[in-house]
């Protein structure tokens, strides 16, 4: 898709409200894109509505709902669908997690990225969607203050991966591709870890594996997503998205 072609193409964002989704929606909606914003917080997306104008359509729902995911993709059609909505898991060891603690992300981040990506190869989008889930670095390296956290985020690439070999096999031409945000205190997530890993450290603990300088920001993150929708197709099916852009993962063979 070219910057021409995205100017009044549909972008349905999920957890479009704050974060790394809130930049993305923003960053989509000033590049042209009629941008529809899906989050539970009313509120916040009404403020997000009344920053970005006409161009952003509010949705209040719950992403993590199947039934949200077939009307939505039924209803508008997104040339591009970017898989943003998670859970903020409780910062705390293994053994003082419950099951249902340890569960969250599975029953949330897992859960809709499932049902979204399942209708859009139903539907199926229109050749030349694109498809972009937000994973973790944790995905890579873990993350054992947090619970299910680094598994279920893993399993948010390997869903996407598994989409792009169907969409490839039933000749959809719809574009399926992971990202892998490292940990950044610019987000309200982020900055829990930052600290709670700092905390086990005994302090002084830097916000991206261990590398002081420049952090990872939402406005990054919408910048990284416009370039990579506009940009030459993807040559790999996942990324690490870092301060300074996007770096390439190797295909996950078998």
């Amino acid at each position: 898709m070219s910057e021409d072609e995205l100017a009044g193409a549909t972008a349905l964002v999920t957890g479009a409200s704050r974060g790394f989704g809130r930049g993305i929606a923003t960053a989509l909606s000033r590049a042209g894109a009629q941008v529809v914003g899906v989050a539970r917080d009313r509120g916040a997306l009404d403020e997000l509505r009344a920053e970005l104008g006409g161009s952003f359509t509010a949705v209040p729902a719950d992403a993590a709902d199947p039934i949200v995911a077939g009307q939505l993709i039924d209803a508008y059609r997104p040339a591009i669908l970017v898989l943003n909505a998670g859970a903020t898991p409780l910062p705390r060891p293994i053994h003082h997690h419950t099951w249902q603690t340890f569960s969250s992300n599975w029953d949330i981040d897992v859960q809709h990225v499932f049902n979204f990506t399942r209708e859009a190869l139903l539907a199926p989008l229109a050749p030349g969607s694109t498809v972009i889930a937000l994973s973790s670095g944790a995905a890579l390296r873990g993350s054992p203050l947090s619970g299910g956290y680094a598994g279920a985020k893993a399993a948010v690439r390997f869903i996407t991966s598994y989409a792009g070999e169907e969409s490839t096999r039933a000749g959809l031409g719809i574009r399926f591709v992971s990202l892998l945000p490292q940990l950044t205190p610019a987000t309200a997530l982020g900055s829990v870890y930052v600290a709670a890993y700092a905390a086990t450290q005994g302090g002084g603990a830097a916000p991206s594996d261990g590398n002081p300088g420049p952090v990872l920001t939402p406005e990054v993150a919408g910048q990284a997503i416009t370039s990579l929708v506009t940009g030459p197709g993807p040559d790999q099916d996942a990324y690490v998205l870092s301060a300074a852009g996007l770096h390439p993962l190797p295909h996950q063979g078998r």
